[in-house]
């Protein structure tokens, strides 16, 4: 199972960036998917999920309104679309493989996650 991201870089408040998510290894159409953060001296932060099909999303409230999960099947990516972003979205973003949903909003146990793409955001 190998999860690579990309896409991430610095970009100015209010601005906008797209972070993809190359999987391979397994049937990526079978699992659902996450995005997950970081910020510096922080925990691990959910921000959104997306089902097999792709037809349900989940989003934390920072991100709701501002971010968009979706995936390509076909192409195996997962990809995230961010925009107004703000200095506090300033984390490294993982992709993770969902393996169990939990019973709260938010709450998933994953068995894969990439490297991680750095996303900054300031002026």
């Amino acid at each position: 199972v190998q999860l690579v991201e990309s896409g991430g870089g610095m970009v100015q408040p209010g601005g906008s960036l797209r972070l993809s998510c190359a999987a391979s290894g397994f049937t990526f159409s079978s699992y659902d998917m996450s995005w997950v953060r970081q910020a510096p001296g922080k925990g691990p932060e959910w921000v959104s999920t997306i089902n097999t099909g792709g037809g349900s999303t989940y989003y934390a409230d920072s991100v709701k309104g501002r971010f968009t999960i979706s995936r390509d099947n076909a192409k195996n990516t997962l990809y995230l679309q961010m925009n107004s972003l703000k200095p506090e979205d300033t984390a490294l973003y993982y992709c993770a493989r969902v393996e169990r949903v939990g019973v709260t909003k938010g709450s998933y146990e994953y068995d894969y996650w990439g490297q991680g793409t750095q996303v900054t955001v300031s002026s």
